[in-house]
């Protein structure tokens, strides 16, 4: 576990990331992207279904954080919702597994301070990244015995709505706090808001839409367009 850590301190982790609604749907171009984000200096890889984890680690010799995103009827919560994710990402082997670590009730009814203990009970060799919301997130899954806590949903939760992103405040203040790593994620755009969240104390930070998503750049700049 250290040394998967060790590879990923001070460095970006690029999401390499398309759902099926997004042009670039497809696990061999997820495998290219993660490819060209190696060859451009990415520390590390995060990848959304067992699919593109199994192309991902045949293009690339970094470390992979895995996550399956699954939408139920009955759960707000979509990233890593349910044991069921857990097993299916477990079988294809990334170095760390991220789940959506805010209090809302999961798909199964439970919340995360019950679902995790049996997780990490079933897996205790694996690193997990908590995906949060706020500080009181963050805290909590550093308790629960996470290993490392990301600023995933900070902006994307009911309670976070509206707040802005890269929430600045949220990154230093668990950066200062936790004991396991920080890792940045979520609103990062430019090269000084990357920079900014280094100086806040983040451990290593991820960056998705603003590198891998080109239909969300080119909005992006097409809106800029007076």
């Amino acid at each position: 576990m250290i040394e998967t850590l060790q590879k990923l301190k001070g460095g970006l982790i690029v999401s390499c990331q398309a759902l099926k609604s997004e042009p670039l749907y497809s696990s061999h171009i997820m495998a290219k992207m993660a490819y060209a984000a190696e060859e451009g200096g990415a520390v590390g890889i995060r990848a959304n279904t067992p699919e593109d984890i199994l192309e991902i680690k045949k293009e690339v010799n970094l470390p992979i954080i895995g996550l399956y995103k699954v939408d139920y009827s009955n759960s707000e919560i979509y990233i890593t919702p349910t044991m069921k994710e857990i097993d299916a990402l477990m079988e294809v082997k990334p170095d760390i597994i991220a789940l959506d670590a805010t209090n809302r009730i999961r798909p199964d009814g439970s919340t995360i301070e019950t679902f995790f203990p049996k997780v990490r009970e079933k897996y205790p060799d694996m690193i997990f990244m908590a995906d949060c919301s706020s500080y009181e997130d963050g805290i909590r899954a550093e308790k629960l015995g996470m290993n490392l806590v990301g600023t995933t949903l900070c902006g994307y939760t009911r309670d976070t709505e509206g707040v802005e992103i890269p929430c600045f405040p949220m990154v230093k203040k668990l950066a200062d706090e936790l004991k396991i790593p920080l890792i940045a994620e979520g609103g990062i755009w430019i090269p000084e808001q990357l920079s900014h969240v280094f100086k806040c104390g983040a451990y290593a930070a991820v960056i998705g839409t603003a590198i891998t998503r080109p239909r969300e750049i080119t909005r992006r700049f097409v809106s800029a367009i007076v």
